[in-house]
């Protein structure tokens, strides 16, 4: 099995659009104002938009994002008008990751795990 797409609620798909343009993901189907869907620069999955009337609040799915050079993303995200909630900073779990939330709420995490994403010291046998 393979996790090809992950589809999240926007309450404004053409500011979605945008704002996952903003962060480097390629729009591949336009159906704005109702759904959009994008490649990820690196690798073979997709991430889409899907318009909604309302976005859960409070504790719910956060998406992540892997990027290499993390700290040259946010300073460059930032120079292009992106707001974080939390600068890149080192984890417990040996993540390094930056926190923003979507123009509908949703919450993002660009990181960089390197070999600690599948293979960190605790992994199981």
């Amino acid at each position: 099995m393979n996790l090809n797409q992950v589809t999240v609620p926007s309450t404004d798909v053409v500011a979605s659009v945008n704002f996952y343009k903003t962060l480097g993901l390629r729009l591949i189907v336009d159906s704005v104002p109702r759904y959009a869907r994008f490649e990820c620069p690196d690798g073979e999955s997709t991430f889409s938009v899907e318009r909604a009337e309302v976005v859960h609040q409070g504790p719910g799915i956060v998406v992540y994002f892997e990027c290499d050079e993390l700290d040259q993303v946010v300073t460059k995200l930032k120079a292009n008008g992106i707001v974080f909630e939390s600068e890149p900073s080192d984890q417990p779990w040996l993540w390094r990751e930056a926190r923003l939330r979507d123009p509908s709420g949703n919450s993002i995490c660009l990181f960089h795990a390197g070999e600690n994403r599948k293979n960190p010291p605790w992994r199981i046998k």
